[in-house]
């Protein structure tokens, strides 16, 4: 089995490229770095392994937060969280878990794992079950395909922990968790039923965060190079531009759980006169200017700063801020007939079907840190 074991640099790219990548959600990538390096400068260890290394009946835990982002900053994670969450499985199941993996790579969601796998000496599989963010529980490829809706498990930082031991769909177990989240401040800590290896490597998407890796270094390389980090960006996604301008509005609140509201652009340079409206359930779904829909869920539609490629959350937008926005074609997983009833754009009230902004995605790949 071959290992990429972690450094602090490594950490700093996967929180730039999984900020991006979360579209405006998963909460915020920099306070999860700050967490995995703590991890590290305690002299704790963060392992990544490929999917393909896992064997058929390992037994895979995905682990997560869940709640509103805005909150998430206010309200840090104690640390602990998934810890407590992966034991009462463990407990529940009566079963040793062999490895984490990230329900969604997108934002902070995809360094928690690594927490919980640094504490615990687990190691952390290269792949996720969204290949971005998304707001509710059943929304990956994972439950798509037929992942268990029990058992699964919620614990908070003052060490509150809830069982869920039936929940007869996976939106039912959205429900339930999203209450036991609001009961808990809106924010939270999310434990999934377990997946075998197998089942991993056939709907998880695959080497996401070494695709992480790749987009926090490409930004990297172009302010060292004093290149344009946004068009590097492009180039390594097969992405688009659809705007480059400033935020002149924001409409934002906290509501069941999620950040809910919109955001309007006015161009400029190249964009001068013309104006977008994006709009917001904790990610940015709809990207619109007049009537014409531009980019549309799942696609990824990232807004970075204009000037150093640094992804903005939904939480952190505010009046002013000079910005771009990219959109990205989703993961291949996210693009079927039985996904799109799921993720597409009628899966959050709107009434048109999914148009891709763009081809199929490019395929990511592991990095090359991978030792024997």
């Amino acid at each position: 089995m071959k290992y990429w074991t972690l450094t602090e640099p490594d950490i700093d790219r996967i929180a730039l490229g999984a900020g991006i990548l979360g579209t405006g959600g998963g909460g915020n990538p920099y306070l999860g770095m700050l967490m995995v390096r703590a991890q590290l400068r305690e002299g704790r260890t963060v392992r990544v392994i490929r999917p393909c290394d896992l064997a058929p009946d390992a037994f895979v835990l995905a682990l997560g937060n869940i709640g509103a982002p805005t909150v998430g900053i206010e309200k840090m994670e104690e640390g602990d969280e998934g810890v407590r969450s992966l034991h009462a499985l463990e407990q529940y199941t009566g079963r040793k878990v062999d490895a984490v993996i990230a329900d969604e790579i997108g934002g902070s969601n995809g360094l928690a794992p690594m927490i919980t796998a640094a504490k615990l000496g687990l190691p952390v599989v290269d792949a996720d079950g969204m290949g971005r963010a998304f707001p509710e529980v059943q929304m990956t490829t994972f439950f798509i395909h037929g992942q268990a809706s029990q058992p699964a498990v919620l614990a908070d930082a003052l060490g509150n922990v809830m069982i869920v031991t039936q929940a007869t769909s996976p939106e039912m177990l959205e429900k339930l968790m999203r209450a036991g989240t609001v009961a808990m401040g809106c924010t939270a800590h999310m434990t999934t039923a377990p997946m075998s290896g197998d089942f991993i490597k056939r709907f998880g998407v695959p080497h996401t965060v070494s695709h992480a890796w790749t987009l926090g270094d490409t930004v990297i390389n172009a302010r060292a190079a004093k290149m344009d980090p946004v068009e590097a960006l492009i180039a390594r996604t097969g992405g688009s531009l659809l705007m480059r301008g400033k935020v002149s509005d924001v409409g934002r609140r906290i509501a069941a759980g999620f950040v809910r509201g919109s955001l309007t652009l006015t161009g400029l340079e190249a964009f001068q006169g013309r104006q977008m409206v994006i709009e917001i359930q904790n990610e940015y779904l709809i990207a619109t200017e007049g009537d014409r829909v531009l980019a549309m869920v799942p696609d990824l539609i990232c807004i970075v700063d204009s000037e150093t490629g640094r992804p903005i959350t939904t939480e952190e937008q505010r009046y002013g801020l000079r910005v771009s926005v990219i959109a990205i074609p989703a993961p291949a997983l996210l693009r079927s007939d039985i996904a799109l009833r799921s993720v597409g754009p009628r899966a959050f009230g709107y009434d048109f079907d999914f148009v891709p902004h763009l081809g199929a995605p490019m395929d990511a790949q592991p990095v090359a840190a991978y030792d024997a």
